[in-house]
């Protein structure tokens, strides 16, 4: 208790300076850690896929289709329980700026796939009855302002022309993790509007979605579907939901090397102010440190003092930048919500925050407590005055 009192009043000796500088050390943390929070949410997707589901898409890219008529083969496959397809249909809402996920799907069959979708059930009746009905997650109605009955008009971008849904359903997450920002219509819509006035691009699904029996079996299963339709026109691409999801997060690889790279700077950044703060306490006071060396205090003694001040103010900055961080998540969160599965700070962040907090106060003490340590009496007595 005498050594953190020590610790603290040799700490807040010059409390402006020290102030600034826990308040610089607070900025840099809440921003680590919201930079930290960001690229979790990017991975929500991969954390919250079922193991138990398998996604079939074209060999060669998302963007080319398969026929409708894998179904029944991959139905035959041993070790599929379930099965139910998906294509994406690249709308936008009134101008492109209101873009989200929406997809053209096997309703009846689809959404069984997916428990953690909780419908109130008489508005998942009215949306499986009605072909022009449509549904979507709670966040993306609170987005919208949207209300059972609406008419959504969404602009074809793949599909072109305007195409008219009426909101029959508003879904909830079983769990936090749960995309609330999907909308979804019936593939029939699509599929029968496509026979008038497209043809060719009709009878064609952009990917399966297949349950398997037992999750331990998903490789042999892709396997098998993958083998069933070598060397066709079509080949496929079967892997696991969480395979799936991460090969998204492969095309935006970029935009989170730079946002762990900006998170890197702010770590020397903190390490800079930090060091600078130290530096000049321990100049001021070599001249206590030769007094401390007469008085027969070794080396290590001193080293523990400069180490200890350190650690203290960069850790009163980390607690709290940490404290800031939720709140300050939840501002961006109403801000930038809609774009991310799930926006929360998580254990794991917060131990990095721990930890680069150390981190930042043992470097920042190095070359302080080598020169006190290395200084003689002689000299440090010399500056004292």
């Amino acid at each position: 208790m005498y050594i953190l009192k020590l610790l603290l009043r040799n700490a807040f000796r010059h409390k402006l300076r020290t102030s600034l500088t826990i308040l610089s050390i607070t900025i840099a943390i809440l921003a680590f850690g919201l930079l930290r929070t960001f690229i979790s949410a990017w991975y929500a997707g991969a954390e919250a896929s079922s193991a138990s589901r398998l996604v079939t898409r074209n060999a060669i890219s998302l963007i080319f289709t398969l026929p409708m008529s894998y179904k029944d083969k991959i139905r035959q496959i041993d070790g599929v329980k379930q099965l139910s397809w998906g294509r994406w249909f690249a709308g936008v809402y009134i101008d492109e700026k209101n873009f989200f996920a929406n997809y053209a799907i096997d309703a009846k069959n689809y959404l069984p796939l997916y428990p953690e979708f909780i419908f109130p059930p008489d508005q998942l009746a009215a949306f499986l009855a009605d072909q022009r009905a449509c549904c979507a997650g709670r966040k993306l109605i609170e987005r919208y302002h949207w209300r059972i009955g609406d008419i959504i008009t969404l602009k074809g971008t793949v599909f072109p022309g305007n195409w008219e849904f009426v909101l029959r359903g508003i879904y909830r997450g079983r769990d936090e993790s749960t995309d609330e920002r999907l909308f979804f219509f019936h593939w029939n819509y699509l599929n029968e509007a496509l026979k008038k006035t497209a043809p060719n691009r009709a009878d064609q699904v952009g990917w399966y979605i297949v349950e398997v029996t037992d999750p331990n079996r998903a490789a042999e299963v892709a396997q098998a579907i993958d083998s069933t339709f070598k060397n066709s026109l079509a080949e496929t691409l079967t892997e696991t939901e969480r395979a799936f999801f991460l090969s998204f997060i492969s095309m935006a690889g970029a935009i989170i090397v730079v946002i762990q790279l900006v998170s890197l700077v702010v770590i020397i950044i903190i390490i800079a102010v930090a060091a600078n703060t130290m530096a000049m306490t321990a100049r001021e006071r070599i001249g206590e440190y030769a007094v401390f060396k007469t008085l027969g205090y070794r080396g290590w003694r001193i080293a523990g003092m400069i180490i200890g001040e350190s650690l203290l103010i960069t850790m009163i900055g980390c607690l709290f930048g940490i404290a800031l961080t939720p709140p300050a998540t939840k501002i961006f969160g109403k801000i930038v919500g809609t774009y991310f599965r799930i926006l929360g700070v998580d254990m794991t962040t917060i131990y990095i925050d721990i930890g680069a907090a150390i981190l930042v106060g043992l470097l920042a003490a190095i070359v302080p407590t080598w020169r006190a340590t290395r200084i003689s009496i002689a000299e440090g007595l010399r500056r004292i005055g």
